[in-house]
């Protein structure tokens, strides 16, 4: 895909979901960017209680509603890693991802795409990558049991690992077992749910519907399609149809389940979205702060006064990414030649486009984009002292004995909005001994 430019997919990890931050109207040249080194490993803390049961939670108001949870990212489930091992671990992850990301993509714009309404069976889920990256703790069931779930908008089917288990791999917290829970209830074959599904079976006996979801790497999720109680920080949404995964398999990472943030019709906000008005946004600060958490809030406390919008773009082979339009990039005040919009124009047989996802750490630009960016800052940060190559990046900095610098601004030019990136979000620590690298590559 890299020398075709209408053909190449980008991957933008920053928050930028839904709403738009705004820009200073003065196009600044140089901001500060003070030199941390890399995060160590997250702790878990206890963010959500677990002592909510049937009678305190609250049910949502179909037509009011807004409630938030926090996010931990996947490192904190990465035991008795340094450093070192966890950027190794990440960028290894977010390769595989991205891989399996575009060929979904691409598949689906060479096959006229996937039935309409439902979810395919070659969906990738970060979990299934050992990735995902951020995971929060919700309770399911009624009484709520707290578990680990990744949130993913890569993919669109809800999940959880569930009791008797024909295979389960390990996770953090007991097995749901969904025997236990007075909410839990199966789905009829023939009924809407159980046809919305690409690979849908039925168990004869119970006439209830069964699920099936298989990821690009072989990993998959076996199990009973059903409705269930989902409790966020106190508030309960109820019948969720979710997976509930007897036979699940892969190279999964210590959360239960996942719950899918795409924008398919299986997916969380499709199935909720009228009980919170049809908005969420997510907030994904530094790993390495401890003052903010991460966020992701549902309802109309997601949307800032401030914002400005973008529009969606709807790629018309695969409904479960969330495209929006960029125009173009400017670094140093300074809109980059060459880098324009028909470099990412998602055209009508589903090529192309600019993907914003949650479990994607490394933004991807197709290469003419990539390396005119890329010579651009160079050129105005000829006062940082260059250093080697460093895996997959091509732009290293030499950055030790210093406590900050001066580094050129990256303004990114959406439709109707602009965002200006924080330096810490583009140019990374990459080891221990003062290396920082560019935060981007070739797609």
């Amino acid at each position: 895909m890299e020398g075709k430019s209408r053909n190449a997919l980008l991957f933008f990890s920053f928050t930028i979901f839904l709403y738009l931050s705004t820009t200073s109207s003065i196009p600044l040249h140089y901001q500060t960017l003070v030199l941390n080194p890399l995060p160590s490993q997250p702790i878990l803390s206890d963010f959500e209680s677990e002592n909510v049961t049937a009678s305190d939670a609250t049910e949502t108001d179909p037509t009011e509603s807004t409630f938030f949870v926090q996010l931990h990212h996947i490192d904190a489930l990465s035991l008795n890693k340094t450093p070192q091992e966890l950027f190794s671990l990440r960028l290894h992850r977010d390769a595989s991802r991205v891989k399996a990301l575009s060929s979904l993509a691409a598949s689906a714009a060479a096959a006229g795409g996937f039935a309409a309404g439902g979810f395919s069976s070659s969906v990738i889920s970060g979990l299934a990558q050992g990735s995902g990256e951020y995971f929060t703790r919700i309770g399911v069931g009624t009484p709520p049991k707290y578990v680990y779930m990744v949130l993913d908008t890569g993919s669109d089917i809800v999940w959880i690992q569930c009791a008797p288990c024909k295979k389960c791999y390990s996770q953090s917290d007991p097995v749901f077992d969904p025997r236990k829970s007075s909410s839990f209830a199966g789905i009829a074959c023939g009924s809407p749910l159980c046809r919305r599904l690409d690979s849908a079976g039925c168990n004869t006996r119970k006439q209830t519907c069964m699920y099936q979801v298989s990821y690009g790497d072989g990993s998959f999720t076996y199990g009973e399609f059903s409705t269930e109680t989902l409790t966020f920080r106190g508030t309960r949404v109820g019948r969720v149809a979710l997976g509930c995964g007897h036979d699940n398999e892969g190279l999964f990472v210590g959360a239960a389940g996942l719950l899918g943030l795409g924008r398919g019709k299986l997916s969380f906000p499709s199935q909720t979205g009228r009980r919170f008005k049809r908005k969420f946004s997510y907030c994904l600060v530094d790993r390495s702060a401890s003052s903010r958490p991460s966020s992701v809030v549902f309802g109309d406390s997601a949307i800032s006064r401030t914002a400005r919008f973008t529009p969606l773009i709807s790629n018309p082979k695969l409904d479960t990414f969330y495209y929006v339009e960029l125009l173009g990039i400017s670094v140093g005040g300074t809109r980059v030649p060459g880098i324009t919009a028909s470099l990412f124009k998602l055209d009508q047989t589903g090529n192309g486009g600019v993907i914003i996802d949650s479990g994607t750490s490394v933004t991807r630009l197709t290469r003419p984009a990539y390396t005119a960016l890329r010579d651009a800052f160079r050129v105005r940060a000829t006062n940082l002292k260059r250093a080697p190559d460093f895996s997959l990046f091509d732009t290293c900095f030499d950055l030790s004995g210093k406590t900050e610098v001066k580094v050129p601004t990256v303004v990114l030019h959406f439709r109707g909005a602009d965002v200006s990136l924080p330096a810490s979000n583009f140019l990374i620590p990459v080891d221990s001994e003062g290396a920082f690298a560019l935060h981007l590559r070739v797609q």
